[in-house]
């Protein structure tokens, strides 16, 4: 992408491995897309009868720049439930979280600040490092170890030049639920070596064996994270851009200072929307997450039966890290193969870090019978028959 009026710093970028499988899916026929994070349920009814009555009645001006109060009151209560205390002022609405996640790099990497990222990781997490100034060092999770974090090996990469760790569970794309022990020794190398968890939630609610608790309630810890929230996943609002994120007062200001140069605030209607989505939430969560409870489990089912193909049990989130290194091929060349021969769509493992070769990234982001369809075609591939 060489051209004399582009910034040279991007003269040598390549398209993301996500863009070059969408093009390629872009041309397929009766297409079974298992490759993106977007719910297939559509924002509840009343939730979006609500924001529109919102829109009528005049919210269609600037917010506050951190946001509408009323939303991080009802966010500040949510955290309350778990025992954390933020008030509303330790609260930013953002444009998803990966607007907050961007403001919050932004606001405390130096120049060649590093910033640990277990991997496999969220695609983004590199490049919004690197648009702070700042230095991804990655480390490596093993399926061995149920992709959790190894704190010893965690050590070992801390330098004097780490600012932050980013701790994403519920993972993407691996689906791994960080044990408590992980997360507090997690949390007790931040507080000997005084840097900062920056804690990706988003898919908080998305937990099959466990309790989700987040970081900041952990004991000592607030002071030391950053809370990134969304209602993208958690109440199926993808289309809204709306997210937030919670810590110290200092860093809230510091990012509501540099986001008055990007979107100064938050839509308003999706603030609306959230607000109504939040006073609905004993009553939405339980059935989706019983939705993509079943859909997991009945997705890890098929792929116990197909050859050369394994995968852990469903911890969390939607999305099952598929391991296919017995076909002794890489992951997008298999991801090529079964778009080509099924129509099914996936993820290579590759687009998620070095460390995710060897990996398909399966979303159950579709109905049951889809999913056994797509299934079905995967099965009849002839790279996943036994070997005779």
């Amino acid at each position: 992408m060489k051209h004399p009026h582009l910034a040279k710093r991007y003269w040598n970028q390549e398209p993301t491995a996500l863009a070059k499988v969408f093009e390629r899916a872009a041309q397929a026929e009766n297409l079974i897309n298992l490759s993106l994070g977007d719910p297939d349920f559509h924002t509840d009814s009343r939730v979006s009868q609500a924001a529109l009555e919102d829109t009528l009645a005049g919210w269609t001006h600037y917010t506050d720049s951190l946001g509408i109060m009323e939303l991080r009151q009802a966010i500040a209560r949510e955290y309350r439930g778990w025992g954390v205390r933020y008030e509303p002022d330790d609260i930013m609405i953002t444009v998803g979280a990966c607007h907050g996640t961007w403001l919050a790099l932004e606001a405390i990497l130096d120049d060649g600040d590093e910033v640990i990222v277990p991997t496999p990781h969220f695609t983004p997490y590199p490049a919004q490092i690197r648009l702070a100034r700042g230095i991804p060092v990655y480390l490596p999770v093993k399926e061995s170890d149920g992709f959790q974090v190894d704190p010893a090996a965690f050590e070992k990469v801390i330098t004097h030049r780490t600012r932050a760790i980013i701790v994403n569970s519920p993972n993407n794309p691996t689906g791994a639920c960080y044990s408590r022990q992980t997360l507090e020794k997690i949390g007790a190398l931040a507080l000997k070596h005084n840097f900062l968890i920056i804690a990706d939630e988003v898919y908080g609610s998305f937990m099959y064996e466990q309790e989700f608790v987040p970081m900041a309630a952990l004991p000592g810890l607030k002071k030391h994270v950053i809370s990134l929230g969304s209602f993208s996943k958690d109440y199926t609002m993808t289309g809204w851009r709306i997210g937030f994120v919670a810590g110290f007062p200092e860093l809230i200001q510091c990012m509501r200072d540099i986001n008055e140069g990007v979107t100064f605030s938050a839509p308003a209607v999706s603030q609306r929307a959230a607000l109504h989505a939040l006073s609905l939430k004993d009553e939405l969560q339980p059935v989706q997450r019983e939705a993509y409870r079943q859909r997991m489990q009945a997705s890890y089912e098929h792929i116990a039966a197909i050859p050369h193909m394994s995968v852990l049990p469903p911890r969390g989130s939607f999305y099952l890290f598929v391991n296919i290194q017995e076909t002794g091929l890489a992951s997008e060349e298999v991801m090529q193969r079964i778009l080509e021969e099924t129509g099914v769509l996936v993820l290579p493992g590759s687009a998620f870090g070095e460390a995710g070769e060897g990996y398909l990234r399966i979303a159950c982001t579709v109905e049951l019978p889809v999913l056994e369809e797509a299934f079905k075609r995967i099965a009849a591939m002839p790279l996943f028959q036994k070997n005779e």
